[in-house]
Order: structure tokens, then C-alpha cells, then sequence
């Protein structure tokens, strides 16, 4: 029997590269012009049958994080991006935390809390959870960190607060031996902790 030969077209020896290259781009402009028929096929099926929305599209307790966080931080303005990033991050480490968000926002949309300090003292007196689910927010905020992976670098609320004087980079933005000058005054904290002490973890460096 003879051996099995490779099943090249008889006249490929004979073809030119040019002819060959414009066979090759033939075939897949025949295979491009397919897949894009499937792919409006499907599209058409779908929005005729209803396409099942995302988990992240019907997720409606990403809004009341935000809410939340405005209250937490005392801040009016803050990014829903990273809202949505650090909402999702939190989430995904402890799934308890969607339902227990939800309640938290609940609680603080049932009474009137002008700052973050009488709402952390509301909700931790409500249910003790509530005090770690604060801590992943404000955590989430400030360090940018949430899941133990960097949502937010430059963007983290830790950097706002010293902007003025620390720059969160890895080069020098101010002018030359900017650094020998006095840094500008920060009034001494006077407020005390909404939230009782928590368990101090070193963590690792």
C-alpha cells in the first residue's frame, strides 16, 4: 500500500506566492463573511427572545453602595466607576456582603444621619456586622484595596487627603528639592472613633 500523502491541491507547486496569498485571503474572507452571519443570527434571536441581562447589569444594590460611600466618606463627589469596581471586588470576597449592604443602606435610608460618624454609631449598635462591612467600604475607599487586590491606586481616597504635600507617583512633581521645603500645617484631629476598637492585624510588607 502506498504511504499516505499530504492532500495539497495538484496544482499549489505550480501556483505563484501572489496566487497563493490571494487563495488564503479568499478562504478567510469566506469564513469572516460566515461568522459574521452567525453572529447577526444570534443577535437577531436574541433581541427577539430577550437576552438575559448580565449579574452586574441586574444587580441593583451597586447604586446603594455608592449612596452609602457618599455618606461613609462625608463626600458629595466620588467616582462611580470605581464604585462599581470596588462594589464588585468586595463582593466577590465575601458574597454576605451584598444583602448585608443592602440592609446597611436601608438603615441609614430609614433615619437622618448628617455625618458618617452617627451613621457608623447607628448601624454598629443595629447589628455588630455592620461595623466590618463599614471597614471593607472605608477601606475600599482610602486604600484602593479591596478582595486583597488594588482596585484604585492613584484614586484612593488616602492620596486626596495629603495631595497637597505627598504625591502618589513613582518620580518627583514638584521643583527642585521641593522636598526640603516645610510642608504646609495639618490641623491635629479632634473627633473621636464612631466604631469600637477593632482586633490590630499586622499585615504583611
Amino acid at each position: 500500500m502506498a504511504a499516505d500523502q499530504p492532500s495539497f491541491p495538484t496544482s499549489i507547486h505550480l501556483s505563484t506566492p501572489n496566487a497563493i496569498r490571494m487563495n488564503r485571503a479568499l478562504r478567510m474572507s469566506r469564513r469572516d463573511m460566515l461568522l459574521g452571519a452567525m453572529g447577526a443570527a444570534a443577535v437577531v434571536l436574541g433581541a427577539g427572545r430577550g437576552i438575559a441581562a448580565t449579574p452586574e447589569a441586574e444587580d441593583t444594590v451597586a447604586p446603594l453602595f455608592l449612596a452609602l460611600s457618599h455618606r461613609l466618606t462625608d463626600r458629595d463627589a466620588l467616582d462611580a466607576r470605581i464604585s462599581s469596581a470596588l462594589y464588585a471586588r468586595i463582593v466577590k470576597a465575601t458574597p454576605a456582603r451584598r444583602d448585608q449592604i443592602q440592609k446597611l443602606h436601608d438603615l441609614m435610608a430609614g433615619g437622618k444621619f448628617d455625618s458618617a460618624r452617627e451613621l457608623a454609631k447607628a448601624a454598629e449598635h443595629a447589628d455588630p456586622v455592620f461595623k466590618d462591612v463599614i471597614h471593607d467600604i472605608m477601606t475600599a475607599w482610602y486604600r484602593g484595596v479591596a478582595d486583597e487586590k488594588v482596585v484604585v491606586y492613584r484614586s484612593a481616597l488616602m492620596f486626596d487627603i495629603t495631595k497637597d504635600a505627598i504625591y502618589p507617583k513613582t518620580y518627583a512633581a514638584g521643583g527642585p528639592f521641593y522636598w526640603t521645603q516645610t510642608p504646609p500645617e495639618v490641623a491635629v484631629p479632634t473627633g473621636e472613633p464612631a466604631l469600637s476598637p477593632s482586633k490590630f492585624v499586622v499585615e504583611p510588607t
